[in-house]
Order: structure tokens, then C-alpha cells, then sequence
């Protein structure tokens, strides 16, 4: 039985240790902070370079052809000027926008995410306890979301399916009616022209008979 003043081992197995706090970052350049420096320094020497004495020459042709000398300091002069202002500038934004801390986070964020791979983690794997409240109802509530989210998306194309087949449908119909309507159209002349025709008869039938019909009362009268 343990005793009162000390915890017993079962508890203290039962407490997992939260893991330990990610190291500071450094503020010394690491890999991406240090080859971001050499590529502007390298840029910036390229530029200076680029006005050469020559081409500063050709700018002032008199102190050049009369005090060649004079010009040529000059120019050695404003070209390291013009590397250290810029250096300087390049410097005092590095340090306001904290570039070589960023880009070590960045080194270490990289490192971590190679490691989890080779360790054949999940890169969205971490430890429950790390885990804030939405992280947690995300957790729990994903796979449901998920298998929601299927079924739906299942239905929603079975639907666009079946609107498609309806539609077609409706357009078949759609022409078949037309047909039947032209059809009936056409039919509809034939009777107008038929009864026309037949009313024309009609008429013509009736004045034969009256004709004949008095031929034969003068035949008659003839005869008396």
C-alpha cells in the first residue's frame, strides 16, 4: 500500500508528459538566411560592377581628359558609397522585418516536416493533448462530415443525372408534339378542302335536279 506522502507509481504511469517546448529560434543565419544574404551580396557587387570607370568616364569627358586621375578616386569613391548605403538599407530591413528569424523558422519547419516524413508520419499527426477545442471537434466530427459530404456529393450527381436524361426527354417530346401539331395542321387543310369541295357539289347536285326537274314539267305540258 503506498504511502500517504508519496504518489504511487499506477498515477504517475497514467500522466503522459506533455512533449517538450520547440527550441528558440536562433538569430544566427542558418542555410536559408545565409544563402539569402550571399545572393544580394552577390547581386549588389554585380550591379556596382556594372558602372565601371569607363562608363562613369564617358559621362564627364573633360575631367577625364583633363584630370583623369581625380575622376577615377571619385568614382572608387561613390561606388563604396553607393555598396555601403545599400548595405546598410538591406541590413536595417532584415532586422525590422526579422528576415533571418523568419527564414530559420523556416529551416526548422522543413527539418521537422522531413523528419515526420521519414518517420512516416502524418503531416497533420500531432499529440491529442497539443490539440486546441476546434482541433478536437474537428477530429471527432471529420469522419462523419466526410461520409456526409459523399453521399451527398453521390446524390448530387445521381440528381444532375437524372435532370439531364428529363431534360432530353422534354426535348424529344417537345419535337414530337411539333410534329403531331404540323401533322394535324396539314390534316386540318385537307377537311377545310374537302368540305369545301363537298359544298360545292352539294350545290351544283341541287340545280342539276331542279334543272331536270322542270325539264321534265315541260315534257309533260307537252304531252297534255
Amino acid at each position: 500500500m503506498p504511502s500517504p506522502g508519496r504518489p504511487s507509481q499506477r498515477v504517475a504511469n497514467d500522466n503522459t508528459p506533455s512533449p517538450a517546448p520547440p527550441a528558440p529560434v536562433a538569430v544566427t543565419p542558418g542555410p536559408r538566411a545565409s544563402r539569402f544574404q550571399d545572393i544580394y551580396h552577390k547581386a549588389l557587387r554585380a550591379t556596382v560592377k556594372a558602372n565601371s570607370y569607363e562608363n562613369f568616364a564617358a559621362c564627364f569627358p573633360t575631367p577625364a581628359r583633363h584630370v583623369p586621375a581625380s575622376l577615377e578616386s571619385v568614382h572608387r569613391q561613390l561606388n563604396a558609397k553607393l555598396e555601403e548605403g545599400a548595405t546598410a538599407e538591406f541590413n536595417e530591413v532584415l532586422k525590422e522585418r526579422e528576415v533571418v528569424k523568419g527564414l530559420n523558422e523556416l529551416d526548422r519547419l522543413v527539418g521537422d516536416a522531413r523528419r515526420r516524413k521519414n518517420d512516416g508520419e502524418s503531416e497533420s499527426s500531432a499529440p491529442p493533448h497539443l490539440l486546441g477545442a476546434d482541433g478536437l471537434y474537428q477530429a471527432h466530427l471529420a469522419p462523419f462530415l466526410q461520409h456526409a459530404q459523399d453521399t451527398l456529393n453521390a446524390k448530387l450527381e445521381t440528381t444532375q443525372s437524372q435532370n439531364a436524361e428529363l431534360a432530353d426527354r422534354i426535348i424529344a417530346q417537345r419535337k414530337e408534339m411539333e410534329s403531331l401539331l404540323s401533322g394535324l395542321e396539314a390534316v386540318m387543310t385537307d377537311l377545310e378542302g374537302s368540305a369545301k369541295a363537298s359544298t360545292q357539289y352539294s350545290k351544283e347536285h341541287s340545280l342539276r335536279q331542279k334543272s331536270m326537274q322542270v325539264d321534265e314539267d315541260i315534257e309533260k305540258r307537252d304531252a297534255i
